[in-house]
């Protein structure tokens, strides 16, 4: 049987590409769901893939798609460093919690290095690009 991980990016993820390249790099969100998927067929994992600049979109999905799932890869983006709303919601779902940053949060602006929603998460995964997101796959695959 297949196990599942819910991916979710969040407000202004889909400007990859074209949104500070020399932060975020060229590459676009059609790319990173080429590697994730790529990641998740090699590690045996099926994903769920979902990007919103709506908050309460978000937590919709998560609601919907979260149960039943090994766990969730989430980059909250902005949402990052207010939402408790988003907090509330992964720490109701109970299941392990991946944060990833594209960037490093901690060398950017100092409102950007708070996450509200890391205390949700098992890990927090920044400033890898894309390869945080497969750095968090591999671990959910290896869980339990």
């Amino acid at each position: 049987m297949t196990r599942r991980v819910v991916v979710v990016n969040g407000p202004n993820l889909n400007l990859l590409g074209k949104r500070e390249p020399e932060i975020y790099g060229t590459r676009t969100l059609d790319d990173l769901y080429q590697v994730v998927r790529a990641r998740a067929a090699k590690l045996g994992l099926e994903v769920s893939l979902f990007q919103s600049n709506d908050e309460g979109a978000i937590i919709d999905y998560l609601h919907q798609h979260g149960p039943g799932s090994a766990g969730i890869v989430i980059n909250p983006a902005a949402l990052t460093h207010y939402s408790v709303a988003l907090y509330d919601c992964l720490q109701a779902l109970a299941l392990p919690v991946v944060e990833v940053h594209i960037s490093n949060i901690h060398a950017r602006e100092e409102f950007r290095a708070k996450s509200v929603t890391a205390r949700a998460a098992r890990g927090v995964i920044t400033g890898l690009g894309f390869v945080g997101y497969e750095l968090a796959l591999e671990y959910l695959a290896a869980q339990e």
